[in-house]
């Protein structure tokens, strides 16, 4: 049980919490648009129904993941991914990004499209989670993930609109959330199996895994947050001037 007090647990759970908020804004969108046609008795049950669906798909999603991050290598991997993510996340989107969402007067076939669309959409959830997770430690990492998807539900389902208000009043919050993304990558590519070779590393207990030195956790970390940060403000930077030029 003490395991589930310590720092590292629920500063990973805030992590997954404000991930999913900030990666979860199209989640809202699709569940709004293919829910949309519904009758009105059926529309909360859609979208209780397809967010139960997605969550439960996205956790497989994520048992898979952590599993597959101890294979060498996976971990920079994910970490490439992230930094991706995270500058995505910073570059203003075009407007018709969910025009292919098919709306349905029937229920389950709303919910079918949902639960579609969510796991095609998961990848950038997925890997972050996982990240997140990573960095907890220890056997509770699936409690952790479950843990923080299941407090994100109601924020996402119900809260989601606020959330996107917030985000367009203080675009600080974006700025925020996509150099988390950075801070992850950075932490997760030097616990990568590959790297921790070239790596000082802290003393370990019998049988725990090997760990690099906390300066080195937390120096990758801030490399990662300030590289998504500069690239994200020369993507924007350079999308600007081509509309210019056009």
């Amino acid at each position: 049980m003490e395991q589930f007090m310590t720092p590292d647990f629920w500063v990973a759970v805030g992590q997954i919490i404000m991930i999913d908020i900030l990666l979860g804004g199209d989640n809202a969108v699709v569940i709004a648009l293919a829910c949309r046609q519904l009758p009105a008795k059926q529309r909360t049950l859609g979208i209780l129904w397809g967010t139960a669906g997605a969550i439960v798909l996205r956790v497989v999603l994520i048992f898979f993941a952590l599993t597959l991050l101890a294979i060498p290598y996976l971990k920079i991997v994910g970490a490439l991914l992230l930094l991706w993510i995270g500058v995505k996340l910073l570059v203003p989107e075009d407007e018709d990004g969910h025009a292919n969402i098919q709306a349905s007067d029937k229920l389950w076939a709303a919910v079918k499209t949902v639960i579609v669309a969510d796991f095609v959409m998961s990848l950038d959830n997925v890997i972050a989670i996982a990240g997140a997770a990573q960095a907890a430690g220890g056997d509770h990492q699936m409690p952790l993930v479950i843990f923080g998807l299941l407090v994100s539900i109601p924020i996402i389902v119900w809260g989601s609109q606020l959330v996107i208000k917030l985000m367009d009043r203080f675009p600080l919050i974006i700025t925020l959330g996509g150099m988390l993304l950075g801070w992850i990558a950075g932490t997760m590519a030097v616990t990568d199996p590959a790297a921790l070779p070239y790596l000082p590393l802290a003393a370990a207990d019998a049988g725990a895994a090997a760990e690099p030195l906390a300066w080195v956790r937390y120096s990758a970390g801030a490399a990662g947050a300030a590289l998504v940060f500069l690239l994200g403000k020369w993507v924007t930077h350079m999308q600007g001037n081509r509309k210019t030029a056009a």
